[in-house]
């Protein structure tokens, strides 16, 4: 049974940062690209971050982009977004998910329909 478990929200103040972990277990982790997406309340979700199964690339929406870093250690099952420089709008339940694709090694990720599997979600507040 695969599960993903996220861990790191919290509250913070604008201009803050955190660091949200994701640890797998059940998925032969290093042959699948690693995501991370939020909702926000009201909202569909959204795609925030995704990077390769080997690490050597990484996409970005447009909104974080500078300020949010994804990366992978494979020898833990683990995937990180590290977020700086917070805002008030990036208030949302972020959600850790596995790319249904194995060794995929293209730039497609936007879409939550991709990933097979998900974790629970781990709250994220940006206060002003």
């Amino acid at each position: 049974q695969v599960q993903l478990v996220e861990s790191g929200g919290g509250l913070v103040q604008a201009g803050g940062s955190l660091n949200l972990s994701c640890v797998a277990s059940g998925l032969a982790f290093s042959m699948y690209g690693m995501g991370w997406f939020r909702q926000a309340p009201g909202r569909e979700r959204e795609f925030v971050a995704a990077i390769h199964w080997n690490g050597r690339s990484a996409y970005y929406t447009a909104s974080p982009k500078g300020r949010f870093t994804i990366s992978r250690d494979n020898a833990k099952n683990t995937v990180h977004l590290q977020m700086n420089s917070l805002k008030p709008e990036d208030t949302a339940v972020y959600y850790c998910a596995a790319d249904s694709r194995a060794y995929y090694s293209g730039g497609d990720y936007s879409s939550p329909s991709t990933f097979k599997h998900w974790g629970q979600g781990t709250q994220v507040t940006v206060s002003s």
